[in-house]
C-alpha cells in the first residue's frame, strides 16, 4: 500500500500541507497517489535520527551489516508484483526492464554484503615499531577506513530502482557504516515508498537502530537543498543532470563545513570507429548501435551520443546503414513529459546548427511522450568550432562526426568534456597505429571499451562508473561496483595505541582473518 507519507526513520509522517502526484507517461495522466512534501521539521528529525543511529551503527560488525543488506534484498523481492506494476506506471518502462532492474538492485546489495563478510575492504595497514632503528626509532602506526556519518542520497529519474532508494549509493553507504536519508525522486515516489518499506522491514528484522534509513518526498528543490545544507549530513550521492549535480556540489562547498558530493552526471559517450571496423563489419556495427541508441528510449547515462570516424566510403556506408537500421525501430515511451519536452527542445536546437545533416529522423505519428529518434552527421571542422554540438541530448539521439584524418579525430577528442565511457571499434593491431587517438580518448573517460556498446554497466569490483567533470564531480571514484564504498569513508591512523583498544581489524592476532598490509607486505598473518 502506498500512503504518500515520508519515512522518518521507522515512522511514517505527513506533517506538511503541500502535496503532489506522480505521473503515468503512457496514459499521460497523474497517478492516483498523493505525496506529502517533507517539512523542515521532518528533515531535521530524519537527520537527527540518522546522527543518533550512526553512533552505534558505525561500530557494527561486517557480518551484522551484511545481514541487514541481505534482508533488504529479500524484502524487495517479497514486495512482488506491486513493485513491478508501480515502477511501470510511474516510468513508462516495460516489465522486462522493471524485473531486470529489480534483480540488479538486489544483486548490488548482496555484492556489498559479500564484501563486508570478507572484510578486507577497510584497507587495514600496520607498520610495526622498530625501537632500535637508527638514527631514529620507528613508532607503531596502524591505519584503516572508517565511515564518515549520515549520507544524503538523491534518487535518479532514469533508474527508479538501481540508482534510487536502495540503489548503489544507498547500498554502498550502508555497507560503509553510514546512515542514509533518501530524497525520493518525484517521478517515482510510489516506487520509492515501496522500496523504503522493504528497507525499514529489513532494519527491524535485523535489529538496526531507528533512523538508520529515512525517505523524504519532494517535487521541488527545497527539500534537497535543506538536506545538503544540514550540518549533520556528511556526504551526498547524486545521479542526474549536470545542472542538478553542479548545484548540489556548489551548495555543499558553501557550507561552513564543506562536504563531498559524488555526482554522476552528463555524458555523450564517444565511440571511435576505426577503419577496419567499418570496412569489415560496418553494417553489423550499424545495427548494434541503432539498438544501443534506442535502448530505454535513449535514457541511459551511457547512451552513445557521439560516433567518430575518418572520412571514407566505408564511413558513408555505415551512415547509410545506421540511418536505415534506426528508422526501422519503434520509438518507446520516455519517463515524463518534462523529459520528453527537453529532449525535443535539445534535438531541435542541435539539428539547427550549421553544417548538420540529417541521417535519420523518425517522423511517423507516435503517442504522447514517445521519443522519436534522430541521427545527424557533421564534419570535424564544424564540430570543433561549435560547442553546442558537444552537449548531451538526453534521449534516442546521436551525432556522427566525419573527421578528415586521424589528427583531426585526435583534436576532436581533446576538445570533448569529461565522459563516463569511450569506445573503440576496430582491430587489436589498429590500436598501435592510432595510439594518439586512443590516448586522447582515454584521457576523457572513466571506462574505455573495445568492440562493444557502452550501454550496460556490470556491477563488479573492476567497474569504473565515473569520469572527468562533468561526467562526475570526482573522477577518482565510481558509483557502480563494490569500490563505491570508498566514497563514504575516511582513513584514521592509530599511533602507539593499546592492543585492547584497537579495532578488531588492526589487532595483532587478526581475529577477523582479513588481508592486511603488514610492514608493506599483503598478509593474513598475525603480527
Amino acid at each position: 500500500m502506498i500512503t504518500g507519507k515520508n519515512y522518518i526513520g521507522n515512522e511514517l509522517s505527513a506533517k506538511g500541507n503541500t502535496t503532489y502526484h506522480t505521473f503515468d507517461p503512457k496514459l499521460n495522466l497523474n497517478t492516483e497517489w498523493t505525496f506529502y512534501e517533507a517539512t523542515e521539521e521532518e528533515i531535521d528529525s530524519a537527520v537527527q535520527k540518522a546522527y543518533e543511529a550512526f553512533q552505534s551503527y558505525k561500530n557494527f560488525s561486517g557480518n551484522k551489516k551484511a545481514e541487514f543488506l541481505d534482508a533488504i534484498a529479500e524484502e524487495i523481492e517479497a514486495l512482488g508484483d506491486i513493485l513491478i506494476e508501480t515502477y511501470m506506471k510511474e516510468s513508462g518502462l516495460p516489465e522486462g526492464r522493471a524485473r531486470g532492474e529489480r534483480g540488479r538492485t538486489m544483486g548490488q546489495l548482496r555484492a556489498f554484503s559479500n564484501l563486508l563478510r570478507e572484510g578486507s575492504w577497510v584497507e587495514a595497514t600496520i607498520d610495526r615499531a622498530q625501537p632500535d632503528r637508527e638514527p631514529l626509532p620507528k613508532i607503531d602506526i596502524r591505519k584503516m577506513l572508517f565511515p564518515v556519518g549520515p549520507i544524503a542520497v538523491f534518487g535518479s529519474s532514469n533508474f527508479p530502482l538501481a540508482f534510487s532508494t536502495a540503489g548503489g549509493d544507498t547500498a554502498s553507504a550502508l555497507a560503509a557504516g553510514c546512515p542514509v536519508i533518501v530524497k525520493s525522486h518525484p517521478m517515482h515516489s510510489g516506487t520509492g515508498e515501496l522500496v523504503s518499506s522493504a528497507v525499514i522491514k529489513a532494519a527491524e528484522k535485523t535489529g538496526m537502530p531507528d533512523g538508520l534509513f529515512s525517505n523524504l518526498n519532494s517535487s521541488g528543490i527545497e527539500v534537497g537543498q535543506q538536506l545538503v545544507f544540514h550540518p549533520k549530513i556528511k556526504g551526498v550521492g547524486f545521479t542526474g543532470s549536470i545542472k542538478g549535480g553542479t548545484a548540489l556540489y556548489k551548495l555543499a562547498n558553501d557550507r561552513k563545513e564543506p562536504i563531498p558530493v559524488f555526482a554522476e552526471m552528463g555524458s555523450i559517450n564517444p565511440v571511435v570507429a576505426l577503419p577496419s571496423a567499418l570496412n569489415e563489419k560496418g553494417e553489423e556495427w550499424a545495427e548494434k548501435y541503432a539498438g544501443s541508441i534506442m535502448l530505454g528510449a535513449g535514457q541511459f547515462c551511457t547512451n552513445p551520443g557521439l560516433i567518430l570516424g575518418i572520412k571514407s566510403t566505408s564511413l558513408d556506408r555505415f551512415l547509410d546503414s545506421l540511418g536505415k537500421a534506426i528508422e526501422k525501430l519503434e520509438p518507446s515511451c520516455m519517463l515524463h513529459p518534462n523529459i520528453h519536452a527537453n529532449y525535443e527542445k535539445g534535438k531541435q536546437e542541435v539539428s539547427g546548427q550549421g553544417g548538420a545533416t540529417v541521417i535519420a529522423d523518425y517522423s511517423a505519428s507516435v503517442a504522447d511522450n514517445y521519443g522519436q529518434q534522430k541521427v545527424l552527421t557533421v564534419n570535424g571542422a564544424n564540430f570543433l568550432k561549435n560547442p553546442k554540438l558537444h552537449q548531451e541530448v538526453f534521449g534516442p539521439f546521436s551525432i556522427v562526426v566525419r573527421c578528415s584524418d586521424a589528427a583531426e579525430l585526435t583534436e576532436v577528442l581533446h576538445k570533448l568534456e569529461g565522459q563516463l565511457t569511450g569506445t573503440v571499434l576496430g582491430s587489436a593491431g589498429e590500436i598501435e597505429s592510432y595510439t594518439k587517438v586512443v590516448d586522447a580518448l582515454t584521457s576523457r573517460v572513466g571506462r574505455i571499451i573495445f568492440n562493444g556498446v557502452p550501454t550496460g554497466v556490470e556491477v563488479c569490483p573492476s567497474m569504473q562508473h565515473g569520469g572527468p567533470f562533468p561526467a562526475s564531480t570526482d573522477s577518482r571514484f565510481t558509483s557502480v561496483g563494490t569500490s563505491a564504498i570508498k566514497r563514504w569513508v575516511r582513513p584514521i591512523s592509530f599511533q602507539n595505541w593499546p592492543q585492547e583498544a584497537l579495532p578488531e581489524e588492526l589487532k595483532d592476532d587478526n581475529p577477523l582473518g582479513i588481508m592486511r598490509i603488514l610492514d608493506s607486505e599483503h598478509s593474513k598473518d598475525q603480527v
